[in-house]
């Protein structure tokens, strides 16, 4: 009498997942590898185009970061990030405004330091929301983004108001980007669910 194996019903825990499921062994590496490769690559693209907006002209940047967060999980997530700032620490120009504001780690300890840092700890958070089910309900995916969101401003200007003082640094920080801001939490909440609903079909 044969047997038939179960089948594993258990949902993936991220999007990635849904897309491209892991694998054991040197499979997995692979998977991460180029998984945090592509990741790394659209945020130096993201930090490279600027796109027209009042008051002043936004990057996709931390729309990106949250996405990548949220679809990769917080581990291969995090890794990805973290795989970009040391991109940047080893002088490629990666970030916004290189290599003519800079480069390597004197551009990282510079007034957008904190931000960089935010990066990191954003896709950390937003990849463990992720993994819990935050992402798979419009709801989820908003408090997420904009959670998301908060901390890069948290880590961002708590390290901008160290040098220029916290009023200054909320108008030059913070105050232009409120409305862009807003539009790349609806970005990010409208293309998850995007996924999700393209990954569930």
């Amino acid at each position: 009498m044969s047997s038939v194996a179960p089948v594993d019903s258990t949902p993936p825990s991220t999007l990635a997942a849904s897309w491209w499921p892991a694998a054991a062994g040197p499979a997995a590496a692979w998977r991460a590898v180029i998984l945090a490769v592509i990741g790394s690559a659209l945020l130096a693209l993201s930090a490279k185009v600027q796109v027209p907006f009042w008051p002043v002209p936004m990057t996709m940047q931390t729309l990106v970061v949250l996405m990548i967060g949220a679809a990769y999980g917080w581990r291969l997530g995090g890794a990805t990030v973290l795989l970009y700032l040391l991109e940047g620490a080893v002088g490629l120009p990666v970030f916004a405004g290189t290599p003519e504001r800079g480069l390597g780690l004197p551009y990282m300890m510079g007034p957008t330091g904190g931000f960089l840092v935010g990066f990191l700890a954003a896709a950390v958070v937003a990849g463990y929301l992720a993994e819990r089910g935050w992402d798979r309900s419009l709801l989820g995916l908003a408090a997420l983004a904009t959670l998301g969101h908060l901390v890069i401003f948290v880590f961002g200007l708590g390290w901008l108001a160290t040098l220029i003082g916290w009023s200054k640094a909320w108008a030059v920080g913070a105050e232009p980007f409120v409305a862009a801001t807003i539009l790349k939490t609806a970005l990010a909440v409208a293309l998850l669910h995007a996924g999700w609903s393209f990954a569930r079909r």
